[in-house]
């Protein structure tokens, strides 16, 4: 009986979520900025954990109140964004229109951590 359940077919492997483009992790000092219900400016400071092409997630350790799926300008430090060019062309080149798709709020243990979509950057014709 214990050979056949350690044989079985039956066990499954959790389920990898597919990426577009492969993460990267860092530890990158950023801001934020985005308007909030008021259309008031609001700024925080943020450390970029890992990017990819797409999104962006960040921890900030002072709290702050931003809803899911508000716009938000994201910007890597001054310094870093033409250092590196290993980061994602778009974070080189300045700021990031993109639009929160997750929000954890802080515990005992961790800040307060966010998930960024990137938007593409529209596009001009002639």
């Amino acid at each position: 009986m214990g050979a056949e359940l350690d044989s079985s077919t039956a066990v499954t492997k959790p389920k990898q979520i597919e990426r577009a483009s492969a993460r990267q992790p860092v530890t990158l000092p950023a801001r934020l900025t985005w308007k909030d219900q008021r259309g008031a400016s609001r700024f925080a400071a943020v450390v970029a954990r890992n990017i990819s092409e797409h999104g962006v997630y960040v921890e900030c350790h002072t709290p702050v109140s931003i809803s899911l799926y508000r716009l938000v300008q994201f910007q890597l430090e001054r310094d870093l964004q033409r250092a590196d060019n290993t980061l994602p062309a778009a974070l080189q080149q300045g700021r990031v229109l993109s639009a929160v798709y997750r929000v954890s709020p802080p515990s005992p243990s961790k800040p307060t951590s966010m998930s960024w979509r990137c938007r593409a950057a529209p596009r001009f014709t002639e």
